[in-house]
């Protein structure tokens, strides 16, 4: 993709030509290569180029155009400008998209180590390695039947006709191994994980392996649970999970639309327990795929949302900053409607506790690894969810794998249950996050 500088001057030039004085343009470049074997040969070996422009453009009524392209070159952006500005004429009058106030702030100086892209072949050599890793940790697992490595180059860059330019350039691969079980007499059963690092020469494909075999042979002893209400422990990734199911709780445009579970009113109450503190910092030296600034401009930055069990911000766009009395956040996605959500969030580690919550000491205690159907089984708007999961029941400090069961709770309730937070946490892709303990939620078990 050309350098944002270049972009810029043509940009103004082509403004100028034709009484263009507003504008702004955001653009993506992301160059990926993925692979997938079954049982030890290649299944599926795919690359790729997505580029995509956004170009608005506002009107003397201050009415906004916006248009997509994919073409950056001088005959591209002249025709996204012309276009966006026609557009103009039929856009919102009330509660119009604006820049961002902090699109010319200094960003985080963030150290973007790019990693040299591998050859396919050697993709391929590794995720057979890995995959073999996995079918011979246990002669129960009989496939790895989802799997991939994937490595990306992204570039970014944000311009506007005040004078704002942002730009950076990031890589990172990722690998998921997805074992599965075969039995006679029982059932299959299946389990997963996944690693993201800043390249291939980075993966930690071998913890990766490690994870998903033992993950996958935890849950061969199964057996039923009964329906009843039990304390409940949830691993990093399901919490971090429900964190986002319900992230219409800190979300302003949701607030502004009547769609949350919080009001403008609602910073500085009481929504959790006070062991609870959560921020999202998108520039977390774990996040390896940290974006410096958003599709507004707006620089990212670590947020506090809940501390100490108490609402302190919502996140913004410029729009929803504007009406709401606030600044931006750096949570936006620009488009034909500006869009927020959650970058990476972090949920701080508690304090060390007693052999009650210990789970090698536990007894009557459900483990949840991973929460399932949280497209279909959660009401956002009313805080509620009942969502299938896998995981474990623990007795006397020893796991068993539950066979089938939903967890059904509100959300609210579970934030302000919140017994235990463990002093260590874990790194996922989506954020980093101890085990944490709930008093009790309602447990159905197949009949």
């Amino acid at each position: 993709m050309a350098k944002v500088q270049t972009i810029s001057q043509q940009a103004e030039a082509i403004a100028q030509k034709l009484n263009i004085a507003k504008y702004d343009i955001y653009g993506s470049s992301v160059d990926e290569t993925s692979v997938q074997v079954d049982k030890g040969k290649p299944k599926q070996v795919k690359a790729s180029n997505r580029s995509s422009v956004i170009v608005r453009v506002w009107n003397d009524q201050n009415q906004i155009g916006v248009t997509s392209t994919t073409d950056v070159d001088e005959t591209g952006l002249e025709m996204a400008l012309k276009t966006a500005y026609e557009a103009s004429s039929f856009g919102v009058k009330e509660n119009a998209p604006d820049f961002s106030p902090q699109a010319k702030e200094l960003t985080a100086e963030v150290d973007f180590t790019k990693s040299e892209p591998a050859p396919v072949p050697e993709l391929i050599e590794t995720l057979v390695d890995a995959e073999k890793g996995v079918l011979d940790s246990h002669e129960a697992i009989a496939s790895v039947p989802y799997n991939g490595i994937a490595q990306r180059e992204i570039e970014r860059f944000y311009l506007n006709s005040e004078g704002a330019q942002r730009s950076e350039e990031r890589t990172y691969a990722s690998v998921y191994l997805y074992g599965k079980t075969e039995q006679e007499g029982r059932k299959p059963r299946a389990a997963g994980a996944m690693r993201v690092k800043n390249g291939l020469a980075q993966l930690e494909v071998s913890d990766c392996v490690k994870e998903a075999a033992e993950k996958t042979i935890s849950h061969l002893d199964y057996e039923k649970i009964a329906s009843g209400k039990y304390p409940v422990v949830f691993s990093a990734e399901a919490f971090l999970s429900l964190l986002g199911a319900f992230s219409n709780m800190y979300n302003a445009q949701n607030i502004l639309d009547n769609r949350s579970l919080s009001t403008a009113e609602s910073i500085g109450t009481q929504v959790a327990s006070p062991l609870l503190s959560v921020y999202d910092d998108e520039l977390h030296l774990e996040n390896v795929s940290a974006e410096t600034f958003d599709g507004e401009g707006t620089p990212t930055r670590r947020l506090a949302l809940i501390e100490k069990g108490v609402l302190k911000n919502f996140i913004h766009s410029a729009g929803t900053a504007k009406r709401m009395n606030a600044e931006p956040t750096g949570h936006a996605s620009i488009g034909a409607k500006v869009s927020i959500g959650l970058n990476y969030i972090e949920v701080l580690p508690g304090e060390s506790a007693d052999d009650a919550y210990q789970l090698d000491k536990a007894d009557g205690v459900v483990l949840i690894d991973d929460l399932q159907a949280l497209h279909a089984g959660v009401n956002a708007l009313q805080g509620s969810f009942s969502l299938p999961f896998d995981g474990w029941l623990i007795k006397d400090g020893k796991r068993i794998s539950v066979e089938s069961a939903t967890v059904a709770g509100d959300f609210r309730q579970v934030l302000k249950s919140i017994e235990h937070i463990e002093p260590e946490a874990e790194t996922t892709p989506g954020g980093i996050c101890p085990r944490v303990w709930i008093s009790e939620l309602s447990i159905t078990g197949e009949a």
